[in-house]
């Protein structure tokens, strides 16, 4: 069963684009804003591909619970989930999506390189080692939400590194590093099988059997975690593009901050719930009553705002839209 879908990432998208015309731009900037742009624009396609495959699998199985785009924080520790598949058995499936326009290889000691179409070569972070970092944060956010098995039994987690479909993987030798969980999108129904002939194999059958949970208990997991989902700040820029104002010729990136306050004076920090429940009186006298979001800035609907006047102490006398409504639930 599909519990949630990816975010939608067209208004980043479309951010990178737009500001790459400005030509007050140095080359820091355009540079960071190209490469940034390509990033966000192939991570949406693997990320789609990879959807694909795993929904048509598992999208009308009530034995699995699948979530697209998860983004989780405890305490100062976050991770961003690509995809995540629950089954009744109490297994964690976590699925890490890469897509590049070039080849990969994997030597003996785990070391993940591409080679791009131009012959570049770049060694990249382990998707593995990336995964396993997701793991620990997701393992104490089950713990806080008193997810487990059966009798208490701890969740069982498992990674899975998924590439596009047309990816050229180059593997070492088994025996030295083990590649079996690192697949191609449209390999996911073998995979599958592997692991449940595995799971069902001698005594894994019992162990399996004894943590087995309900499918209404598999689909309150995945909507308990869903509820936990804190979207990633679309408009947010680091530091160094910030603006740099001249009297004599303000930029576009200053035309830009002028028609979007929001986007081009934000810091990559995701604002905090309990700053918003306790506004200082001058931001909530300069708010007050307009349709835009207090969170991303995107102009609101009516409807939406009106529902923020109605709860004024539950938005801290602000409005957001619908999506970011959702972090004061």
């Amino acid at each position: 069963m599909l519990i949630k879908a990816a975010d939608d990432k067209s208004k980043r998208l479309k951010l990178l684009e737009e500001l790459q015309s400005s030509p007050a731009l140095d080359a820091r900037q355009r540079e960071w804003l190209k490469d940034a742009y390509w990033r966000v624009k192939k991570g949406i396609e693997g990320e789609r591909d990879a959807a694909f495959h795993i929904e048509s699998l598992l999208r009308d199985s009530e034995n699995h619970a699948v979530i697209h785009d998860l983004r989780i924080k405890v305490g100062d520790d976050e991770a961003q989930i690509d995809h995540l598949v629950i089954n009744r058995a109490a297994d964690f499936i976590l699925i890490e999506t890469k897509c590049f326009n070039g080849n990969v290889t994997i030597n003996d000691a785990g070391e993940f390189t591409v080679t791009y179409r131009s012959g570049h070569r770049q060694g990249i972070e382990s998707p593995v080692s990336q995964s396993q970092r997701h793991e620990r944060v997701l393992r104490k956010l089950l713990e806080g939400l008193d997810i487990s098995g059966r009798f208490g039994t701890e969740p069982k987690f498992h990674h899975v590194v998924m590439f596009h479909p047309k990816a050229i993987i180059q593997r070492p030798d088994a025996k030295r590093y083990d590649t079996r969980n690192v697949i191609k999108a449209d390999q996911f129904a073998e995979w599958r099988q592997r692991y449940i002939d595995a799971a069902f194999s001698g005594l894994g059958a019992l162990s399996v059997a004894v943590n087995f949970r309900s499918a209404a208990t598999v689909k309150e997991w995945g909507e308990k975690l869903a509820r936990q989902h804190r979207p990633d700040d679309q408009l947010a820029l680091p530091e160094f593009m910030r603006p740099k104002a001249s009297p004599s010729a303000p930029d576009a990136l200053v035309t830009q901050q002028a028609a979007a306050p929001s986007v081009a004076a934000r810091v990559p920090e995701e604002p905090a719930p309990q700053a918003a429940l306790a506004p200082t009186a001058a931001r909530v006298d300069a708010a007050a009553k307009r349709l835009f979001c207090a969170t991303c800035g995107v102009k609101i609907t009516y409807p939406e705002g009106k529902f923020c006047w109605n709860n004024a102490k539950r938005f801290g006398g602000l409005q957001y839209c619908r999506e970011h409504q959702t972090e004061f639930a």
